[in-house]
């Protein structure tokens, strides 16, 4: 029989052998990410993969310029090891935000080392080349990429596509973000941005600095991934490259007397720029302007003065009025452009690079005979 004292020393060696003996390796918690949008969502996703946990705050079909943080929102920002915004003004909730939430993150200011155009450029829809702006280093932007104070919205869930980026050093110990400060456009109540248009999404050739910012804020945070944050990003880049070069053809193959898009709000001034079209909207550039009677009056008579045939609605605006103004001009409505969202799943546009194309596809099939 065995003793009591041989039970004892028997499960005193357990014990000390369960303390001597090496724990099992547990896996590395992912990279909490917070992006603001569901397009820039999208984007860290593709870069981030399976070793980012991402919260998206304003989700497919969600309109960021009225967007209203939650408690939600509040939750998964103070809780965010990254956070990734647009800057540019667009999301002019955010300072609101970081100021009520203690994050101590790193924040990403996508468009860092874009050149934005100017209100009176998105307007004009003139080409945005150096003589047209020059200014590489705004006050409150010039060079900060990640920085440590900010914070944002409200709460959209996890991404697990993934894809590429190649070589591209990112923004370090930047701090103090404030997007640039102008004053109110012009002609158009409602909205504040400051001295630049921040769509700058429109454009793939911005979208690929847009990834490149992702890319190096998220191996500058995860440095044990950042080889495959940067194998992503090469095989993204690939594919934004393709894209480009199908909606390029598409634009080019437009006659030249049926290159002007009407729309609801002024979000498309990159997209113009790069392809050599010029938009018009009623709304400004953002979704909470108001266009005057005159420039409702304006709008009609340009279209009928200069024959446009097809206006466009967007999905994240309420169409009447453009709707209204087709019936007075005889226009058609050529269909729904995505500006600064995306479709859910089961809709025309529920990644960057499927939103890119469907808008060139639907203006190609309205515009091109």
């Amino acid at each position: 029989m065995t003793s009591r004292r041989a039970v004892l020393t028997s499960a005193s060696a357990l014990l000390a052998l369960s303390l001597t003996a090496p724990l099992p390796a547990t896996a590395a918690e992912p990279l909490r990410v917070v992006a603001t949008f569901s397009i820039l969502g999208d984007m860290v996703a593709r870069i981030g993969g399976t070793h980012i946990s991402l919260t998206t705050l304003v989700g497919p079909d969600g309109d960021a310029h009225v967007y209203q943080p939650t408690p939600q929102a509040a939750a998964a920002v103070s809780a965010a090891d990254v956070l990734v915004m647009n800057g540019l003004e667009f999301e002019g909730w955010l300072e609101r935000l970081s100021e009520a939430v203690a994050f101590d993150g790193a924040t990403v200011v996508a468009t860092r080392g874009i050149d934005p155009l100017a209100f009176e450029e998105a307007d004009a829809h003139d080409d945005h080349g150096d003589e047209a702006h020059g200014h590489d280093d705004h006050a409150g932007y010039d060079d900060l990429g990640v920085h440590d104070d900010h914070a944002g919205h409200d709460d959209h869930g996890a991404h697990d596509d993934h894809a590429g980026h190649d070589d591209h050093a990112g923004h370090d110990d930047h701090a103090g973000h404030k997007d640039h400060a102008g004053e109110a456009h012009g002609g158009h109540a409602g909205h504040d941005h400051g001295a630049f248009d921040p769509h700058a999404w429109q454009s793939i050739a911005n979208a690929v600095i847009y990834v490149d910012n992702i890319t190096a804020a998220l191996a500058q945070a995860a440095p044990d991934h950042a080889a495959t944050f940067y194998a992503n990003r090469a095989a993204y880049v690939a594919e934004l490259e393709a894209a480009e070069q199908e909606i390029s053809a598409l634009m080019a193959g437009l006659p030249d007397d049926r290159r002007t898009v009407v729309t609801s709000h002024d979000a498309f001034g990159y997209f113009a720029a790069a392809y050599g079209l010029s938009f018009e909207a009623p709304q400004g550039l953002s979704t909470e302007s108001e266009p005057s009677a005159a420039d409702v009056a304006a709008m009609i008579s340009q279209i009928r003065d200069e024959g446009i045939a097809a206006v466009f609605v967007e999905s994240i605006t309420d169409n009447r009025l453009l709707e209204q103004i087709a019936r007075e001009t005889g226009a058609v409505v050529g269909g729904t452009l995505y500006s600064d969202s995306l479709s859910g799943p089961d809709g025309p546009a529920p990644t960057y690079i499927d939103m890119m194309q469907h808008n060139a596809t639907i203006l190609s099939s309205a515009l091109g005979s």
